[in-house]
């Protein structure tokens, strides 16, 4: 196996039977060796640096039954807030004093958020704070998107969870079709804005040939951010009795999306440092150069509960171990080097 993965250091791309391979083998040699390239990819690209963007998780309402999440509708006993415009500007205020210029809106698809208010609060931040405005806010109509766009909102994550019609079946009930999700990241894209996909690893159903499919995806669709994680379960979801995903393949498979698209940003996910020490760190030396520290008001971000045990660090703390690292954190809009 580890001719596969000097075949794909080489040619920056494999074909599918023998990416298929390259995810089933579990040889140390031939991670480390993915793992060498991811790093050097991503030094060359953006420099040793990490890329922080400030999460702001400022609703856990949500509309959708999707099977994994622990925000899903049908979850009784979720706890649900949301918080004012005053809050977040507050989160945002923190954010930028402490050298953060990416601010990432975040909420479950509550439909109390209309146009009207999230253009409105998007208003308010980019005419009080020079930063960048990136939303996570599910599935939306075109003109909605568009109309979000002029208020100010220029980046946004859409994870595709899987491109396999039959395992996106599996995550997600009827009505929340994979047709739908790809039509709105087609959208995002054609707008302008700096469009992220991704997948959970190791999620109930996954199979090695549906993460290939998944990699082949985010190759030609050429996303200017791909978020992945590992799956962790969430209680009171259909799903709060499966495994965890491996760190071990989600390290395997950031460097292998790092070598196959060099110009991507490449977050190290909480879902990561969630279920492994120092994940965050792993995630990096794998090829990522993004973090998003939490900055949800800490009297709620306990409820917004996509996974149980969700890891939460302060900045300064994180600035420090990556400081030790041998990490710089610039004071940057972090913007992908993606041309498409």
């Amino acid at each position: 196996m580890i001719n596969l993965a000097r075949k794909l250091i080489e040619e920056k791309d494999l074909p599918f039977d023998e990416l298929v391979s390259l995810i089933l083998d579990d040889g140390k040699e031939t991670l480390c060796l993915l793992q060498k390239e991811a790093v050097r990819i991503r030094d060359g690209e953006y420099g040793r640096s990490v890329i922080l963007r400030a999460l702001i998780e400022f609703s856990s309402y949500c509309r959708c039954n999707c099977c994994y999440c622990g925000l899903r509708c049908g979850n009784r006993k979720a706890e649900r807030y949301r918080i004012s415009d005053d809050e977040i500007l507050s989160s945002v205020e923190s954010a930028y004093s402490e050298g953060l210029r990416t601010i990432v809106l975040q909420s479950g698809e509550d439909p109390y958020f209309t146009d009207e208010r999230l253009s409105s609060l998007i208003g308010k931040i980019v005419s009080s704070y020079d930063v960048r405005i990136t939303l996570s806010v599910g599935e939306r109509s075109r003109e909605s998107y568009e109309r979000l766009y002029r208020a100010g909102a220029r980046r946004y994550l859409l994870r595709h969870e899987s491109i396999t019609e039959s395992h996106f079946s599996k995550l997600h009930p009827a009505g929340q079709g994979l047709s739908k999700r790809i039509k709105a990241l087609m959208d995002l894209k054609d707008i302008g804005y700096q469009t992220g996909c991704g997948f959970m690893v190791g999620s109930p159903y996954q199979s090695a040939m549906d993460i290939a499919r998944d990699l082949m995806f985010i190759k030609s669709f050429k996303p200017h951010m791909v978020g992945i994680g590992p799956f962790i379960a969430a209680r009171n979801t259909p799903f709060e009795n499966f495994e965890s995903g491996s760190a071990e393949l989600t390290l395997k498979l950031l460097a292998i999306i790092r070598i196959m698209n060099p110009k991507v940003l490449l977050p190290s996910t909480t879902a990561l440092a969630s279920i492994v020490e120092n994940g965050d760190l792993l995630g990096l030396e794998s090829g990522a150069n993004v973090i998003m520290p939490n900055f949800t008001p800490l009297c709620v971000s306990g409820k917004y509960s996509i996974y149980d045990n969700k890891k939460r660090e302060n900045t300064d703390s994180l600035k420090e171990r990556l400081g030790r690292a041998g990490y710089s954190i610039p004071v940057t809009f972090g913007d992908s080097h993606v041309d498409a």
